[in-house]
């Protein structure tokens, strides 16, 4: 069991830890000298983003062109391919894995390409909340 904080507010370097984890995969660890972990969970992450995108993997945005509940439909995997931070926004500016590309759609492993995309994201998010947790005193 971790060490319990009734009614204590967060420090800010956890906060810190957290955002850092985030925008770059892995560097909430890193910045704490966890380099198995920052190794291990920031690795995974880039390798799932980078094979997602070279199997044809989509990346989701809500663009609100769509009609009706299709728009709500892309907000879930949105927000899940924004957890790798970084990496979506540099794709989102650089325009890489958003295009609607019909060769990329046609390959057999897109829909793979768009899962790891997906895993990529939600697994950041856990390796931010293991960063803040360990700069609170939660974990070791």
């Amino acid at each position: 069991m971790g060490k319990e904080q009734t009614g204590a507010r967060a420090p800010v370097k956890a906060w810190l830890m957290g955002t850092a984890g985030w925008f770059f995969p892995g560097a909430g660890h890193l910045l704490q000298g966890h380099w198995g972990r920052a190794l291990l969970l920031g690795g995974t992450i880039w390798m799932c983003f980078i094979g997602g995108l070279m199997m044809g993997g989509h990346l989701f945005k809500y663009s609100g062109a769509e009609q009706g509940l299709s728009a709500l439909l892309q907000i879930p995997p949105m927000i899940a391919n924004l957890g790798t931070g970084l990496l979506y926004v540099g794709c989102w500016l650089l325009g890489l894995g958003f295009s609607d590309d019909p060769q990329l759609a046609a390959r057999a492993t897109y829909e793979y390409g768009n899962t790891f995309l997906l895993i990529a994201g939600l697994l950041n998010y856990l390796a931010m909340l293991d960063a803040f947790d360990i700069s609170v005193g939660r974990k070791s």
